[in-house]
């Protein structure tokens, strides 16, 4: 009777020791997943709800482009999203990717950017309107212009259109 008491009470304690260990190893991998799960989820969410389209967009024979673009989406962009965007503007089938101008003045193959009324300094609100200018000398004024715009997230926004031949 007592050898049956003390192998169940041996069999008790491996069995306590046995969940304590595997909980303690599982644990963390559950904990790291959670977080992982939710990182990807937000990053889904954002990218769901980010949207903008191009509203116009002009070139003239003087190698200028300016295209304003509409935030229809319904997040806020935030000043740095949009300074570490990409922009590729050329002819169509000769454009390049563009470096943001610092300086304010653009020099060939950089663009700029300004919000136009934006409700709210320093990011890019849903129904407001960013106006970019670029400067590029690959534009050939018999070709249509290509223009794309990109956002860390990947979402993007492009157009083809002509050169303005009126001054």
């Amino acid at each position: 009777m007592s050898a049956d008491t003390f192998t169940t009470a041996m069999f008790l304690i491996t069995a306590v020791i046995a969940a304590g260990v595997l909980i303690s190893a599982i644990f963390p991998v559950v904990y790291q997943m959670s977080g992982t799960f939710t990182a990807a989820g937000h990053a889904s969410d954002q990218q769901i709800r980010t949207n903008m389209q191009i509203v116009l967009d002009v070139a003239n024979q003087s190698n200028y482009v300016r295209v304003w673009i509409k935030n229809t989406g319904s997040v806020r962009i935030p000043v740095a999203n949009i300074q570490q965007s990409d922009v590729f503007c050329g002819d169509a089938g000769n454009f390049n990717r563009m470096s943001l101008s610092t300086t304010g003045t653009l020099g060939n193959g950089q663009w700029s950017y300004t919000l136009t009324n934006p409700s709210t300094p320093n990011s890019w609100n849903p129904g407001d309107t960013l106006e970019i200018d670029a400067y590029t000398t690959t534009i050939n004024s018999s070709d249509p212009v290509y223009f794309q715009f990109v956002l860390p997230n990947g979402i993007s926004t492009s157009d083809q259109f002509t050169v303005s031949t009126t001054p």
